[in-house]
């Protein structure tokens, strides 16, 4: 047995003090956490700002699906995406902050669907005959854009996507309510997830590049803007007036280049092309190079668009299932899941709240996967995720509180009924839109990557696993989708086994995970040490305010049932293995963790009261701890983070 030294005053372990009086500081500093109010004029100015910050991320993805799903020209379609996917983003947000794990964090589009959602639209039924004419093969019949027949053509493909989401999303539900994600990720490490999301952001590298070669001095120069206003000019800060409670109205230096980088950059990077669009700088000639930068090929959008309009489940059609399909897509709700449970301890520590217990993480974990499913019902052609960067503006503004998030909820569903705001963004020139997947895909890479630094890199076994599943991962998908070798005799198991392998993410994850686990090494090799530590202890104030993750209206009515504590998803489930006592309430030792099982967990039933037992050095006793568990001050919900520090 090792030991860990505890302070008796504060009941914590010595080691930690710092780290709580951070959190403490940090706590202090919030101008409204979680529970606490703003103003209603502050709730709407910062959660459109919270919006913002979003921004990038969730106008991405329409903007990278519109071609395999056959859109192409259609630009009155796209824009229609576009305005769904901001409107499911919306919903899925205030169900997250209101029933799921109650943390003040956005929920959008995820860039993990991508892949297989691609995989998917490349199945030989599902092949966009307009991609087909750009590789230069000889296709007759194509329907005119924006007709009828065009849009039967391109939501079937949508309904296709649709169903395969809401199916496997169901998946996510189920892990998520029973439970069982702790016992999921006693298994996958950092070796099984550093190929996964590595993989994402490479094998999108294609339409990035495809986009910025249309007009290659665009996409640099949007590019520089990105790094400018992010890196460069981060610390630079623009003089505002604000209102602080109780003091009234207060000169504040924001850094406004920090928080929307990607914003600014998009919107400098259009005007610039705009006047050069003006200034007769770029081709008439839609065939010649760098047509695509003009900023008035699409304005016609903005005519052809509705005013008003209401997305709605079913807007496509009744969504169809396919067996391959849903089988694709499990690969990226797994990887969707273990992102967000890293966003949900990084949220809870900026916001001032204390880390979520394993009933907050289990039920954020399940009604993400309900998301998922509305969002597949709704036709956005993505699942949803929690999302960093607004927690990167947490970090900086200082404001945690959830009715603000709720608040830029209803600014994006607002937004996504007006469908003159999404063919805005349609106009966006192509080279620029490239310039931006440019860095923001890169963003997704080097993420993945940095999962390497919990692993030990001078061990050889941890390096042949990095490297075998990084390069099969690439190469293996690139070869089953130009050769038509599956032939089982069976089309649904074709289409299954077609789908998963030709999926970058699930094929090197997988070799990851099956290669970390069957190859023999420590856990302190790889990486297992720093996933399981997970908010060793908690100050007493922190313990007070657990309520934070008490479900609205009802709790009161659970705590009186007794089966609630069986529930994983139910506040009452916390205290199922320990009731809580004076001694340990007050000193805050107790922290639930969605790794704990009976043998192996980090907790003290009690801060030893007996004068006769206490081995006093220094105001500190001794207290047994398991060997197993780590003492690596890292934590778990820096491990999967998604780029908060970057605010992109």
């Amino acid at each position: 047995m090792t030991s860990k030294v505890v302070d008796i005053e504060t009941g914590q372990p010595a080691d930690s003090r710092s780290d709580r009086s951070d959190e403490e500081e940090n706590r202090k500093d919030l101008l409204y956490s979680v529970d606490e109010v703003p103003p209603w004029y502050l709730c709407i100015i910062l959660g459109f700002q919270h919006y913002l910050t979003a921004f990038g991320s969730t106008l991405t993805v329409p903007l990278v699906l519109y071609k395999h799903l056959c859109i192409d020209k259609d630009t009155v379609g796209l824009s229609e995406l576009i305005s769904t996917i901001f409107f499911v983003s919306g919903i899925c947000t205030l169900l997250q902050t209101t029933l799921g794990c109650r943390l003040p964090i956005i929920q959008g589009g995820t860039f993990a669907f991508l892949t297989p959602t691609i995989a998917i639209l490349s199945l030989p039924e599902w092949t966009c005959p307009f991609v087909e004419v750009e590789k230069g093969r000889n296709v007759t019949n194509l329907p005119e854009p924006g007709s009828e027949v065009h849009r039967e053509m391109w939501q079937a493909r949508l309904r296709e996507i649709q169903g395969a989401i809401m199916v496997s999303s169901l998946f996510q539900v189920f892990i998520g309510f029973s439970g069982l994600i702790g016992i999921m990720l006693r298994f996958i490490g950092p070796l099984a997830i550093t190929p996964t999301i590595t993989l994402v952001g490479i094998s999108l590298f294609q339409p990035a590049a495809e986009k910025a070669a249309k007009q290659w001095w665009i996409a640099v120069m949007t590019m520089f803007l990105i790094a400018l206003f992010s890196q460069y000019l981060r610390k630079v800060n623009v003089p505002l007036c604000t209102v602080v409670k109780g003091c009234g109205f207060k000169r504040v230096d924001v850094p406004i280049f920090n928080l929307f980088p990607i914003l600014m950059a998009m919107i400098t990077a259009w005007v610039i092309c705009a006047i050069l669009t003006v200034a007769g700088a770029f081709p008439a000639d839609s065939k010649a190079w760098g047509y695509d930068a003009r900023t008035d090929t699409k304005v016609d959008v903005l005519f052809k668009s509705d005013w008003f309009r209401f997305p709605y489940p079913g807007q496509w059609g009744l969504p169809t299932v396919s067996v391959a399909g849903v089988f694709g897509m499990l690969a990226g709700v797994l990887s969707s899941m273990v992102e967000s449970i890293g966003d949900y301890y990084a949220c809870a520590r900026l916001a001032g709240a204390p880390p979520p217990p394993v009933h907050a993480v289990n039920r954020g974990i399940g009604i993400e996967g309900i998301a998922c499913v509305l969002a597949g019902a709704w036709g956005s052609g993505n699942g949803t995720t929690s999302y960093s960067e607004n927690i990167g503006a947490i970090g900086i503004t200082k404001v945690g509180s959830r009715r603000v998030v709720q608040t830029g909820a209803l600014i994006m569903i607002i937004l996504g009924c007006l469908g003159k705001f999404g063919a805005l963004f349609v106009t966006i020139p192509e080279p620029v839109v490239g310039g931006m997947f440019m860095i923001m895909f890169g963003m997704i890479t080097a993420v993945g990557l940095s999962n390497l630094q919990y692993i030990d890199l001078n061990s050889s076994r941890n390096i042949f696993i990095l490297g075998t599943s990084l390069f099969f991962g690439l190469s293996f998908p690139q070869w089953m989708e130009a050769h038509d070798v599956v032939n089982t005799g069976s089309k649904i198991v074709d289409q299954i086994i077609t789908v998963l392998l030709s999926t970058n993410m699930f094929v090197g994850g997988m070799i990851g995970f099956v290669l970390d686990n069957t190859i023999p090494g420590t856990d302190k090799e790889r990486g297992i040490h720093s996933w399981r530590k997970l908010g060793e202890s908690v100050s007493s104030d922190a313990k007070a305010d657990m309520q934070v993750y008490d479900l609205p209206l009802i709790q009161k009515y659970l705590d009186s049932w007794t089966i609630t504590r069986y529930l994983p998803f139910c506040p009452g489930f916390s205290w199922q293995k320990r009731k809580p006592t004076k001694e340990n309430t007050s000193n805050g030792i107790e922290v639930n963790s969605i790794f704990d099982n009976t043998d192996n967990h980090h907790k003290v039933d009690s801060i030893v009261d007996n004068t006769d037992n206490h081995h006093n050095v220094d105001s500190k006793v001794e207290i047994n701890d398991n060997p197993h568990n780590s003492t690596d001050d890292t934590s778990f919900y820096t491990i999967t983070e998604k780029a908060a520090d970057t605010n992109l």
